[in-house]
């Protein structure tokens, strides 16, 4: 065997051999990689969800009674549930198992709450999936419990006399919208894979003890996977309607693909609702006229006419000066819910921009209010003017 035939041998060899050890290399460090995930995600899932058993959720509930009933919707039930062993309050969504879709909520639920953590999203305290007393399935979701309810409860007081007491102040909606914004915009820029709410609506934004907002109710929440080799996004959530009547999109009546924007239209509305205090779904809303138009004809000159009155109920007599403040505030929340709500996508605000924007309203009013008036004033129904602005 010459010379150069043994080169060659020896170097193919050589280069086999290197060829198998990167490989054997490569598929220990998958191997290792896939196990150290699974590790952390079983260690994730241990340490941030506790186990609790179907009968202790039953006996927190009153037995399911509805005493203890705190809301109702299509997907299910929540009830208040006081857990004995603890003296803890939490709340507990019980999910109707009938058609299919309403099992696929509840799984979109828990893979939307199992990928997201903000301050101004609610907790999930755990899941329980179970058998109840009558033998049939059971699959309900533990949170943190909220005592101030839901916002549309403070919009619109159903069996109360505006108050101070059951109202929100203008400081406080704009802190409530600050909050809001800023979890929108974890969701859709900063979770990954990135999360479409597709309900979001006053009854779904929960307050703490401190009046902060909670953003609730992911059952029919889109996620949103993005395919990297093509450059284009897919989702997979629960089927049905993606959203209300009076905050979902459009688009998404014309069989549009769930998006970010669907998400900032509702955001628009939910603006203009909590600052004019009318709800999209009144009966003054038919035809051409709904509440995205309602306000943009308004702007800006009557802007004072169309707010909610009873922000006033937290305000003292005011001053020429901050009435045109309190006015240009108005303006400018409102003007950004008419720049979320555009009937075209691509006409609508973005939504790092929106939330910019509405940091910087909320920020120059509070500046304003505690240098003016020391704090936000007695709660006396004060006489604003209106002044025409541009």
């Amino acid at each position: 065997m010459s010379k150069s035939v043994i080169i060659s041998l020896a170097t193919t060899g050589t280069i086999l051999f290197s060829l198998s050890v990167i490989l054997l290399v490569r598929m220990l460090y998958k191997k290792l990689r896939q196990r150290q995930k699974g590790m952390v995600e079983s260690s994730t899932s241990e340490e941030q969800y506790e186990r609790i058993s179907y009968n202790a959720l039953f006996g927190g509930t009153n037995g399911s009674s509805d005493a203890n009933l705190l809301g109702r919707g299509s997907y299910g039930v929540v009830y208040k549930c006081v857990l004995d062993s603890e003296e803890r309050t939490l709340a507990v969504k019980v999910f109707n198992l009938g058609p299919s879709r309403y099992s696929k909520s509840f799984e979109a639920e828990c893979e939307a709450m199992r990928r997201i953590r903000h301050r101004f999203l609610i907790k999930i305290i755990t899941s329980c999936s179970s058998v109840n007393h009558q033998g049939q399935e059971f699959r309900a979701l533990v949170f943190e419990f909220m005592p101030n309810g839901n916002l549309d409860g403070w919009l619109h007081p159903k069996s109360q006399e505006p108050t101070a007491n059951n109202t929100l102040s203008l400081a406080q909606r704009l802190d409530i919208a600050v909050d809001i914004m800023d979890a929108v915009e974890y969701l859709h820029n900063y979770c990954q894979p990135l999360v479409i709410h597709c309900d979001l609506k006053p009854s779904n934004i929960l307050l703490t003890e401190d009046m902060s907002a909670r953003i609730g109710d992911f059952g029919i929440s889109s996620i949103l996977q993005e395919n990297t080799s093509k450059g284009m996004q897919t989702s997979y959530g629960s089927t049905g309607i993606r959203g209300s009547i009076g905050y979902v999109a459009p688009e998404y009546g014309e069989g549009s693909a769930v998006s970010t924007y669907g998400d900032i239209y509702s955001l628009g509305i939910l603006l203009l609702e909590m600052f004019t205090g009318r709800s999209p779904t009144e009966g003054t809303f038919r035809d051409s006229l709904d509440l995205h138009k309602f306000v943009e004809d308004a702007l800006p000159n009557r802007t004072l006419a169309i707010a909610d009155p009873t922000m006033w109920l937290h305000n003292g007599q005011e001053d020429n000066t901050t009435s045109i403040r309190i006015q240009e505030c108005l303006i400018s929340v409102l003007r950004l819910g008419i720049s979320c709500s555009k009937q075209q996508p691509r006409d609508r605000a973005l939504g790092r921009d929106a939330a910019a924007d509405m940091h910087a309203i909320r920020d120059e009013y509070l500046v304003f209010a505690a240098n003016h008036t020391g704090g936000h004033g007695a709660k006396e129904v004060p006489r604003l003017e209106t002044f025409d602005l541009e």
